[in-house]
């Protein structure tokens, strides 16, 4: 949407990403609230059927008095997790509703739509042809026309208004743009004044927001100057070499050419006069477009050295884009990658969840691991890769493409499910903890869970993506048949769904576990695996001893088989 300068509009965005993602779990019913039978009397059964539930390793869900001993054994570990997914869902809700965005302004109602034009007013409505005759660079019909009419609404009312940024580069790369955002040189409240279906967002620099049918949303913003090519601020001390280029503000209000050349790569500094028909172009985008090149806007160094995260984004337009990387841009992003951890967490979290997001997860993470950024971006990743070589390598480049099939397929994945797939490889390199984390949770790998911990601290991450994802990790081991579990109350767990797709990536990776798939697909148990473990014991002796029945009388009575079903594996009801 906005220009990658722009710090505060991107993490505002990020939160409130997070606020509307606690909302669609917050309501879910856990293992732990499905009405169990415990309550039920459990008929006597023949002989034969338990031998067989023995012999098939696992647990009759229908069997009362069984699952009155074991239903606390679901899962030990998952149990655990789910109760601090539902405490991390609390805190995360209770944290975005004290956090609410102080400086934006209250969320507008929805008005009804703008009425029809008067008659003796002109209709609004973009040519498709210039002033000199020639067909309009961009057919009007390719661009969205609610976008349209903000556009020639403000050139109306004597505001320069032009479409900007990734939508005019898509559509001259014959793309269809996700969204379509508007620079103006109309303030803020003049924008408000004009559209009465318009709210004001952000805390240091002011957007607006345009709505219309279907919840849509325009964003609009006003020209702004890169502040590193103001005068310096009076009172500066003379000497100050001004070393440090990064930004941490850009409010300062500017021009058509200003905001053009403020923007990071020249690809994004287009901009598109739609009541002329004419692409304008202050920074040469058209002729890097032509050569499928990706070139900073002025000095790569110093532009990467004012916002490092800037290299994730030339990397996300490369990847998505399929374009080169200009030799002396690439350079600079190398020797900008020791300055990511000076960034925002945040931002930097929002731009790697962007990449994985955008299908294009597979080259964007080979770049990026050139780039050596890894270490930084995703530590656990980067070790796995140079502890394991070639094979690692393979091994994991796999997994992120199978996920990039399901993006580009159009499955609308979870953050914690895009998080959790990356991760399975590292998972399954690393054994998990073999002692439950201090309040009692199961743990996966070390190296996981603090990257987990430091995303939630220091980048913002909410607390229920990260025991989701650990959820969907722990969940894996289950899948797999290396431990076995109550089969019933697992496929009742509100994760499994999500689970059972971070295992089917996980098959289509690896081309192992095929059948278990098909058999968890299918509604059906999938056979044991060799060694498989049933809760941190042998499967064999941990079955038994859950399976042992209490005896409910002292056993002297004959006819207590008849008033009381004997316990499974007791002489009485034989014969």
């Amino acid at each position: 949407m906005s220009s990658p300068l722009d710090l505060t509009g991107s993490e505002e965005r990020t939160e409130r990403t997070a606020a509307q993602v606690l909302a669609d779990s917050a309501e879910r019913p856990s293992e732990h609230e499905t009405p169990g039978l415990a309550s039920q009397e459990a008929p006597s059964e023949p002989p034969d059927a338990v031998d067989a539930a023995e012999d098939d390793g696992f647990d009759d869900d229908d069997d009362a008095e069984d699952a009155e001993d074991a239903a606390p054994e679901v899962s030990d570990e998952i149990q655990r997790a789910t109760e601090a997914l539902k405490a991390a869902e609390a805190e995360d809700a209770q944290a975005a509703a004290e956090a609410g965005d102080e400086a934006e302004e209250p969320e507008a109602v929805i008005l009804e739509p703008e009425p029809e034009p008067a008659a003796n007013e002109p209709e609004l409505q973009a040519p498709t042809t210039t002033r000199t005759g020639e067909p309009a660079e961009i057919d009007p019909d390719e661009m969205d026309p609610d976008a349209l009419k903000v556009v020639l609404r403000l050139h109306q009312h004597g505001h320069q208004a032009y479409l900007v940024g990734g939508c005019v580069r898509d559509l001259l790369l014959g793309r269809k743009p996700k969204d379509f955002d508007v620079a103006t040189s109309a303030h803020p409240g003049e924008v408000r004044a004009i559209f009465r279906n318009c709210r004001l967002i952000g805390r240091r620099f002011r957007l607006a927001h345009v709505y219309f049918k279907g919840g849509k949303i325009v964003e609009v913003s006003t020209f702004r100057a890169n502040p590193t090519e103001l005068e310096p601020a009076a009172g500066a001390e003379e000497g100050q070499s001004g070393e440090d280029l990064l930004i941490t503000h850009d409010n300062v209000f500017g021009t058509a050419q200003q905001d053009a050349r403020r923007r990071d790569f020249t690809i994004n500094g287009l901009f598109y006069d739609a009541s002329e028909g004419r692409v304008i172009d202050y920074v040469r985008g058209r002729r890097d477009l032509d050569e499928r090149f990706i070139r900073t806007i002025g000095d790569p160094e110093i532009r990467m050295r004012e916002d490092p995260v800037r290299i994730l984004r030339a990397v996300r337009f490369a990847a998505k884009l399929d374009l080169d990387i200009e030799s002396r841009t690439y350079a600079a992003m190398e020797g900008a990658v020791e300055d990511l951890p000076r960034c925002a967490p945040a931002r930097l979290l929002e731009e790697t969840f962007r990449l994985i997001r955008g299908g294009v997860s597979a080259p964007a993470l080979k770049l990026l691991a050139a780039l050596d950024a890894l270490k930084i971006l995703l530590p656990p990743v980067d070790a796995y890769l140079r502890e394991h070589g070639k094979e690692g390598e393979q091994t994991f480049y796999a997994f992120a493409q199978a996920l990039d099939r399901r993006v580009s397929a159009g499955e609308v994945l979870d953050d914690a499910i895009l998080l959790a797939t990356l991760l399975v490889p590292i998972s399954r390199a690393q054994p998990p903890q073999e002692d439950a984390q201090d309040d009692g949770r199961a743990s996966v790998s070390r190296v996981i869970e603090d990257l987990l911990a430091g995303f939630v601290e220091s980048a913002r991450l909410p607390r229920r993506i990260a025991e989701r994802c650990r959820m969907l990790l722990l969940m894996q081991r289950t899948l797999s048949g290396e431990r076995r579990k109550k089969t019933g109350a697992f496929r009742r767990h509100p994760l499994f769904n999500e689970a059972l797709a971070v295992y089917a990536m996980t098959v289509e990776a690896t081309g192992e576990g095929r059948e278990a798939l098909e058999a968890w697909q299918a509604g059906e148990v999938p056979p044991a695996r060799a060694g498989a473990s049933g809760g941190g014991d042998a499967e064999g002796p941990r079955r038994k001893r859950r399976r042992r029945r209490r005896r409910r009388g002292n056993g002297s009575s004959e006819g207590g088989g008849a008033e009381r079903p004997a316990p499974a594996g007791s002489d009485a009801g034989e014969g």
